[in-house]
């Protein structure tokens, strides 16, 4: 027999799991819905200053206790709900069969809720002298999560229902004395949130180091296309997923054996040659000086610069680092065969959270490479990468840099996906762009066919805003590629060059124009 222990994210309580649980239970499981205290339950008293993180986790425990022995308990953490989802498996480790991640972050020892959300100082400050966090309501239920696939019956039930979240229950820093993967584990990835398997794969490949243990024996992933809250948008799929992931179903990560970051005969003392970039461009000189790598050109005289901004997060001890990968390496020799020099930035985005340390380096970055006497500083081009496109939302501005000639973006990411909420609010480049208007840099954009949905959506989003507000975009379609193309994708090595000397071509005329 199996038992289900519902816990439900901020806001919320036992009630939202009502349609789950009915049909978990007619398909022969146990379940229970957790209302943690201080969170709406009928006849809670509690006060918001005395409950906490532990206090949760106290009400996690009470109802696996409760759970007939010999019931496989398998606890469902959604959202907020997986922090004291994890404190209860780490205090009953003998009685948990399987946790569930439902479209929710990685928490370890000593992290808070608060961490991964973008205003955190903002929640504290409406919280006050109550304690308590108040609840969205309307459209700003939107900021904690894709509200696809809610009705607005669902949406007022959301409204009607929800209670506020006591601070301490995400200022609490969570306390485990294990790994949360040392049990079997399920992650169930709402993809209209931002999440899906293909985009996973990718940052365990070139992200945090920390990630590397969702390719664990025991660890599946399902997806579901609809939003943040699935127990209200699809609780009969929902309710299915859950039963195969209690049976141990589900899909491993399939991940080769070295990803698209993984060095090409590069040793310990200088660049590989970059050998699986599809444009062909001779050895040059090149230089590290701090955080910038240097392809010079041979030629006499300043000469404009591009600066390639990776994109990530990024592990800290990825080798090698992001400017002596194939890509980049690529990008920067290229430049240089066109008379400019290309430099990189090994920028320090290594979480959701380091946007604006990666923004400093970058900028950092700018200032060094224009004060070089081998560069023009008043020919200079930003081009910009994957999640790196939100950097771009400083230099898109209407402030006055006649310097900056053009901004390129390849594959980008442009707003933060539903699930990013721990980016500050500061990296929208759909809002830069938007508020700049006709004073937007010129525009080189690089789109796949093949991209992430959620990304994808996301430059839909800035190419419809740049119309609106007038702004200037190039676009660079590639309609068979995906992400990452210029090393992924070997066998559309023709389309790939094509894309990247055609996107190269229009930096170039705006650098010398």
């Amino acid at each position: 027999m199996t038992a289900f222990v519902l816990v439900s994210g901020p806001f919320t309580g036992g009630w939202i799991w009502a349609e789950v649980v009915a049909r978990l239970r007619a398909a022969g499981a146990q379940a229970y819905a957790v209302t943690p205290a201080a969170m709406g339950g009928e006849g809670d008293r509690t006060r918001a200053a005395d409950v906490d993180l532990e206090t949760h986790i106290d009400d996690v425990l009470r109802v696996v206790d409760r759970v007939p022995t010999g019931a496989d308990v398998v606890l469902v953490g959604h959202d907020y709900g997986i922090h004291p989802v994890l404190g209860a498996a780490d205090r009953r480790p003998e009685r948990i069969a399987r946790v569930v991640y439902l479209d929710a972050g990685m928490p370890g020892d000593g992290d808070t809720a608060l961490a991964a959300l973008p205003d955190g100082p903002g929640l504290l400050a409406r919280a006050g002298s109550t304690g308590l966090v108040p609840p969205p309501r309307g459209e700003r239920w939107r900021d904690w999560g894709s509200t696809a696939g809610l009705s607005e019956d669902d949406l007022d039930r959301l409204d009607r229902l929800a209670g506020p979240q006591p601070v301490r229950t995400l200022t609490q820093p969570l306390r485990l004395t294990g790994s949360p993967f040392d049990r079997p584990t399920t992650g169930v990835l709402c993809t209209a949130n931002g999440s899906g398997i293909g985009m996973v794969e990718a940052m365990v490949a070139n992200g945090p180091a920390r990630l590397r243990v969702l390719t664990g024996p025991h660890v599946r992933f399902f997806e579901l296309g609809t939003g943040h809250w699935p127990m209200l948008s699809a609780p009969g799929p929902l309710a299915g997923i859950l039963l195969r992931a209690a049976a141990g179903e589900g899909r491993r990560l399939d991940l080769p054996e070295a990803g698209p970051g993984a060095p090409h005969g590069a040793d310990a003392h200088g660049p590989a040659h970059p050998v699986n970039f599809p444009v062909d461009a001779p050895a040059c000189p090149h230089e590290r000086q701090g955080r910038l790598d240097l392809h010079l050109p041979r030629a006499e005289g300043p000469r404009p610069a591009v600066l390639f901004v990776h994109g990530g997060p990024v592990s800290p001890d990825q080798r090698p680092r992001p400017g002596r990968m194939p890509v980049l390496l690529g990008y920067g020799r290229y430049a240089a065969s066109l008379g400019l020099v290309g430099a990189s930035v090994d920028h320090r985005l290594y979480d959701l959270t380091d946007y604006p340390r990666a923004a400093r380096d970058v900028a950092e970055a700018v200032d060094a490479l224009r004060a070089d006497p081998r560069v023009d500083g008043d020919r200079i081009a930003l081009w910009f990468f994957s999640g790196g496109g939100l950097l771009a939302a400083d230099w898109l501005s209407a402030e006055q840099r006649p310097w900056l000639r053009c901004v390129a973006l390849t594959y980008p990411v442009l707003a933060p996906p539903p699930s990013w909420r721990a980016v500050d609010t500061r990296f929208r480049p759909v809002a830069a762009v938007t508020a700049a208007g006709a004073a937007t840099p010129p525009v080189v954009l690089t789109r796949v066919g093949r991209e992430h949905a959620v990304f994808a959506a996301t430059v839909e989003e800035f190419v419809t805003a740049a119309a609106t507000a007038r702004a200037e975009v190039e676009p660079v379609d590639v309609p068979g590629a995906r992400h990452g193309f210029e090393t992924l994708d070997p066998e559309r090595a023709d389309e790939a060059r094509e894309a990247i000397t055609r996107a190269a071509g229009a930096v170039v005329r705006r650098l010398t124009a």
